[in-house]
């Protein structure tokens, strides 16, 4: 038996028969390179390296040549020959039996289709046939190469958000077919397209690269790659954008009422990357730390305004102000009175109620002591007894009573001698005035009677005159004049009755003139008088 190879030293034997003188068989050893090649015998492989895809399928093309006269037997394909061992029929072999079809024929084709390979198939695979003369068997040299590779996305460990990022996806070799590549985001095709601005741009068609500029926070993920019409996707590989905190708020739970001596708790959230240390704030006064701020049992004292600070490496953000309002039943309720606590019968006095609440009290009662029922309702109540009297304040929460305070009341006959005072002072008040006015009426008399007499000095020439009932005019003597002369220098009239009796005469004297005038008619005596004597 004898096998044949295109890349080896061929070994024939041949026996002819040679009619000679004399007749000799002779033995012709023929060691020639690649002879069955180049008379007609050879296999070919295209290509002859195959770099295959995790779980795609592979073809190998292949043809051989046989010189005529020959018939092909059998065909089939191996692995890894070993040199004086029969090489297996790979279609028998159960690894390979369900995966293995041949598609070529028995002539010049000996392509086979080899479907879901894995590393395990990586090998040298050969075609061999068999013809129809004994031990005349060919086996192609070199074979074909099968490498199989997986698909692995390479990215950056982590990316601030607004750099550039590329993701590869990568193969142990360089894949035989024209590879159409697709990616996935979190297990889903990436389809979207973006501006210049922003960003995402997926690759040509060709290219194993994912390209992102100006990578945003919603860019992370779990990323993968494939090829298209292929079922293997790559493990995917996490893109992590880091980026400052945003969207940071506080929630409060419970979040109806609080009422004094619950407990509540205050939550803060943020988005951000890396995850962001948490600071408390009540006003600006630093009260916490952590995500949670607890406050049990509280009370008024935490009322009040309160807010979160989110800081990473990249920044820092503080979430809206939210109030706590915390509700709680009236205390330290007290009564006021207004002016004193001792009143006269009959008189009342105004107690008000004044309390500390949240919702302020709006309910009243008022009590007398030693006294069942109330006695009054409002802020504020009259007493008109004496005794000792509180408030009640309530309202949905609860109530609290003051302290009692003391309202006296005087008899009436104290009430008389006060009306009684009171009248005394008025009348001497009112007898005062009184008398301040006649005093300065009397004063003005006076002054009066000295103007009268002054002006009833007439000389004894002017008597004559006046006897006879004449009018005289009485001329200012004075040769020099001053400012006051001439201011004062008005026209008066007198009328003059003279009674000529025996008894005591009286004259009457009318004077008119402005009051600003009678000191200057007086002393500078600078007038025209008419007078008329009857």
């Amino acid at each position: 038996m004898l096998d044949y190879c295109n890349c080896c030293v061929v070994v024939v034997a041949m026996v002819m028969s040679v009619r000679m003188a004399p007749p000799l068989p002779l033995i012709f050893l023929l060691m020639i390179h690649n002879v069955f090649s180049e008379n007609g015998w050879g296999v070919s492989y295209s290509p002859s390296h195959i770099c295959a895809l995790k779980n795609s399928s592979v073809i190998m093309s292949c043809t051989f040549t046989y010189p005529t006269g020959y018939q092909i037997m059998k065909v089939f394909w191996t692995k890894n020959p070993v040199k004086g061992k029969e090489p297996p029929d790979l279609s028998k072999d159960p690894e390979y039996r369900q995966r293995l079809q041949y598609l070529g024929d028995k002539q010049q084709n000996c392509t086979i289709r080899l479907s879901h390979v894995t590393q395990k198939d990586q090998h040298m695979y050969y075609f061999r046939f068999i013809t129809d003369k004994p031990d005349v068997k060919w086996i192609g040299y070199p074979g074909v190469t099968l490498t199989v590779t997986d698909l692995q996305v390479e990215a950056p460990e982590r990316v601030t958000e607004g750099h550039n990022v590329s993701l590869t996806c990568k193969s142990s070799c360089t894949l035989t077919d024209r590879a159409t590549f697709i990616w996935y985001r979190n297990s889903q095709p990436l389809t979207e397209r973006r501006d210049r601005n922003n960003q995402l741009l997926l690759p040509e068609t060709d290219s194993n690269q994912l390209r992102c500029c100006r990578v945003r926070r919603e860019d992370a993920g779990r990323y993968s790659c494939a090829l298209h019409g292929h079922s293997y996707i790559s493990p995917a590989a996490h893109l992590n954008v880091t980026y400052a905190p945003k969207n940071v708020s506080v929630s409060i739970s419970p979040s109806g009422v609080i009422v004094e001596g619950d407990s509540v708790t205050l939550s803060c959230s943020s988005d951000s990357n890396p995850p962001a240390k948490i600071n408390w704030f009540k006003g600006r006064t630093f009260v916490g730390s952590g995500r949670i701020y607890n406050i049990s049992k509280i009370s008024s004292d935490h009322r009040g305004e309160y807010k979160c600070k989110s800081t990473n490496e990249h920044g820092e953000k503080y979430s809206d102000v939210v109030t706590l309002n915390i509700m709680y039943p009236p205390r330290n309720v007290s009564v006021s009175i207004t002016g004193s606590g001792v009143i006269v019968e009959g008189d009342s006095v105004t107690l008000i109620c004044s309390s500390d609440s949240n919702p302020p009290a709006l309910n009243f009662s008022w009590f007398k002591e030693n006294q069942s029922s109330a006695v009054g309702s409002g802020q504020s109540f009259s007493a008109l007894q004496s005794g000792r009297f509180y408030c009640e304040a309530h309202n949905q929460h609860g109530s609290q009573r003051s302290d009692a305070v003391t309202v006296t009341v005087k008899g009436g006959h104290n009430r008389v001698l006060y009306t009684a005072v009171v009248i005394a002072v008025g009348c001497g008040v009112l007898f005062l005035i009184c008398i301040i006015m006649f005093m300065r009426k009397r004063k003005g008399s006076a002054v009066s009677d000295v103007r009268q007499m002054q002006l009833q000095q007439p000389s004894s020439s002017d008597r004559n005159h006046f006897e006879d009932g004449l009018y005289a005019n009485r001329t200012d003597q004075t040769s020099g004049k001053t400012p006051e002369s001439t201011d004062t220098m008005k026209l008066k009239y007198t009328t003059i009755q003279h009674i000529r009796n025996n008894e005591s005469n009286y004259e009457n004297l009318r004077i008119h003139h402005p009051d600003s005038a009678v000191r200057s008619v007086v002393m500078m005596d600078k007038s025209v008088i008419y007078s008329t004597v009857k």
